[in-house]
């Protein structure tokens, strides 16, 4: 058994095009469970990362090959009351919130088993690469519990039918199947993972900063908000870039004469 304590370790990646965030969930003798430890040093970091004006993306992992969170924590869900279960499972939806809120991408680096509250935390982000070790389900019902807070993303990720087959049933589902349901956007093999997020983190750099964070934002607002009302909020984003010099200095380098 392991004297490691439940942690989050960030790492930031200074390059040309600003810094990226390399945020990794450790748990080492339970699979990355999410035990309160955790979840609160994950909101913590989030929270952190969220005041860095310099920071471009972060990517959200688990420590080691054999999980990126197999859900909570089995020996604190084992000791609570009414109470205690409010404050645990809102603590676990504050760590979800936070990877929302960041103002930048988050993407997802899937391996091994990711269950309950790890799929929540998942879907969480942004978007997702797994490898094909990758294993998804909500096991919850199975304990005599529902599956709450960020499962409420699953239906826009992955449609109601899909949604209530995850929740009612509670199986697990194999990296094919995820594809499949589209709950990950991207399935590659193992030794293709890092190589795959590397892509993304270069697309992400590519687009302009100022841009990126509005449309971030922008989107989070369509989540919320109905058509007119998110058509109206475009508008105001696309006003608010020219408060800023990126669009005209971006479009300058697209309209110089081809060679």
């Amino acid at each position: 058994m392991t004297d490691e304590q439940p942690t989050v370790h960030v790492e930031i990646e200074e390059r040309q095009a600003g810094r990226v965030a390399w945020v990794r969930m450790d748990n080492p003798a339970m699979l990355n469970a999410g035990s309160g430890p955790l979840v609160a040093k994950l909101i913590a970091s989030f929270e952190a990362l969220a005041k860095d004006d310099g920071l471009r993306a972060a990517v959200l992992t688990g420590a080691g090959e054999r999980a990126f969170m197999a859900g909570a924590d089995l020996n604190e869900l084992s000791v609570l009351e009414p109470e205690s279960a409010r404050k645990f499972i809102t603590q676990l939806h504050l760590a979800a919130q936070s990877i929302r809120a960041l103002p930048v991408p988050v993407i997802g680096r899937l391996r091994g088993f990711c269950l309950g509250g790890g799929l929540e935390l998942a879907a969480a982000c942004d978007f997702r690469v797994a490898d094909d070790s990758f294993v998804m389900g909500m096991p919850e019902v199975k304990v005599g519990l529902p599956s709450v807070i960020e499962a409420a993303l699953l239906p826009g990720l992955i449609g109601w039918g899909k949604t209530r087959e995850l929740l009612l049933m509670g199986g697990n589902y194999n990296a094919d199947e995820a594809l499949a349901m589209r709950f990950v956007e991207k399935l590659v093999p193992a030794a293709e993972l890092d190589a795959w997020v590397e892509t993304w983190l270069e697309r992400i750099l590519a687009a302009g900063p100022i841009a990126i964070r509005s449309q971030k934002s922008l989107i989070g607002k369509w989540e919320e908000l109905g058509l007119d009302a998110a058509i109206d909020a475009g508008i105001d984003h696309f006003s608010d870039a020219y408060g800023s010099d990126e669009p005209l200095a971006m479009l300058a380098t697209y309209m110089k004469p081809k060679k």
